[in-house]
């Protein structure tokens, strides 16, 4: 099942290029952007429950379609990017294994426990 998985979650990532193509931005922001979402980990500073608060809303995919769907409606690039990189990005991570985390801390996600 974890290829499975692992499979969907690049084709998502492919999709999220694909969108990013269609920006007119060039390809150095993407690369540089993609890693972004990652300062959800803050968060973690201050405890667990606020840590995997934050990290989720950072790599929620429904929050980035939602980002994304919003800048297409309303003509907003930027919030079209902001879209295409919070998506890529949480499919990125899942293909390693990063899924959204639990309050119980960071390595224990929907995905299972990082590390194991």
């Amino acid at each position: 099942m974890k290829n499975t998985i692992k499979v969907e979650e690049i084709a998502m990532l492919v999709l999220g290029i694909y969108l990013f193509s269609l920006l007119n931005y060039q390809w150095w922001r993407f690369l540089l952007l993609t890693l972004t979402p990652d300062f959800g980990m803050i968060g973690y500073l201050f405890g667990n429950k606020i840590g995997a608060i934050s990290y989720n809303v950072f790599h929620h995919k429904g929050i980035a379609v939602a980002i994304y769907l919003l800048g297409v409606y309303l003509a907003i690039p930027l919030w079209q990017l902001a879209g295409v990189i919070l998506f890529s990005h949480a499919a990125m991570d899942r293909v390693f294994g990063y899924g959204l985390k639990y309050e119980k801390g960071f390595k224990y996600t929907h995905l299972g426990e990082i590390g194991k």
